[in-house]
């Protein structure tokens, strides 16, 4: 066994893990224990369950167990400022929210008060040091990569987070799971939004009031098309459920939360050649003018970029291929191979 892991020497270190009661943290615990690192293991929980879960993983690993409530840090920095953003005609993405203000910070807590060395999770992503011992943030595996969700963490976190699961990919870990015997090895994966276990977004927006009315559909023209149920329900570059027939087919294009608008068109005019983004996080050093790549949403597609940077710690992404819908509320993050540069709220394309 090496004496050697992420770059870090192992005898005798401590690691805090976010047993969420599913298969990859446990299996990550399974990893970090294999390798010689003392593991205990902590729930954060979020009022919808997995403790019971959790709590047998811990059980059948025999390590320490310990749970910690973020239900009102959820709420406060997650939930209603998800809420705030789709009344403000934004699309936003909680988990890339949740990371650096929520699940990290709280975990760091339990750390410290457990005395372990390091934090850890079941993402599928990568810390890698330089020869100075310096850590980055780097993707994981392509098929289940998440360093996407991570791109805000404060650079200042990564020197004492593991990512365990960063060389696998998930049909591996399922397979480990049951080498392991680990008790959820079955278990289904988790919905993206874990305070919206069904996935109705509107539905959650509508059940905590404050909900936009109906208005209408209209053109670049102004011309009134039919009219919307909300403008919480829709997206940009939404085509399904629109509940509007036309000869062509119509797609959003702009959500005006100010005249309780969406406009509608035939979607020519969705594609971007430069995006701007606001409150850079960045995770290594960026240059002025750089090339690189971008990803503009939680999926694979990605596009080269050049990134000018702006005083007060904003940007323009100059893109050197157009991308479709780059919508405001959105991550766009920043990537030279594998590396995580940092990353941006995007504000609006053009």
């Amino acid at each position: 066994m090496s004496e050697e892991l992420y770059g870090i020497r192992k005898e005798n270190k401590s690691v805090l893990l976010g047993l969420s009661g599913g298969v990859d943290s446990a299996v990550s615990a399974a990893l970090l224990q294999k390798t010689g690192f003392r593991v205990l293991g902590h729930f954060l929980d979020i009022g919808l369950g997995g403790e019971e879960d959790a709590r047998k993983v811990a059980e059948s690993l025999s390590i320490p167990f310990s749970t910690g409530d973020i239900r009102k840090e959820l709420e406060d920095k997650v939930c209603a400022p998800f809420a705030e953003d789709y009344l403000a005609g934004k699309t936003p993405i909680p988990c890339a929210r949740c990371n650096p203000a929520v699940k990290f910070p709280a975990l760091f807590r339990a750390a410290q008060e457990h005395g372990a060395d390091f934090v850890a999770t079941g993402h599928y992503a990568r810390i890698v040091r330089n020869e100075a011992g310096e850590a980055f943030l780097h993707r994981g595996q392509a098929q289940n990569d998440q360093a996407y969700m991570l791109a805000r963490l404060p650079r200042e976190f990564l020197p004492r987070i593991l990512f365990p699961l960063g060389e696998y990919e998930k049909s591996q870990v399922r397979t480990l799971a049951r080498g392991f015997g680990i008790p959820v090895a079955e278990k289904p994966d988790s919905m993206e939004i874990c305070f919206i276990p069904d996935g109705d977004y509107a539905a959650w927006l509508e059940q905590r009031g404050k909900t936009p009315p109906s208005g209408n559909f209209v053109s670049r023209d102004g011309t009134v098309l039919g009219r919307h149920k909300g403008i919480h329900h829709y997206t940009l570059g939404q085509r399904r459920g629109l509940g509007i027939s036309a000869e062509n087919r119509l797609f959003v294009t702009e959500i005006r939360p100010l005249t309780n608008e969406v406009v509608l068109s035939d979607g020519g005019d969705l594609y971007a050649k430069r995006v701007s983004c606001e409150d850079l996080n960045l995770l290594a050093p960026i240059e002025n003018s750089r090339s690189l790549s971008v990803r503009l949403r939680h999926s694979k597609v990605e596009c080269p970029a050049v990134i000018h940077l702006l005083e007060g710690g904003g940007a323009e992404l100059e893109l050197l291929t157009e991308a479709r819908a780059p919508t405001p509320g959105q991550l766009a993050v920043f990537y030279d191979g594998d590396l995580v540069l940092g990353s941006g709220w995007i504000t609006g394309g053009g």
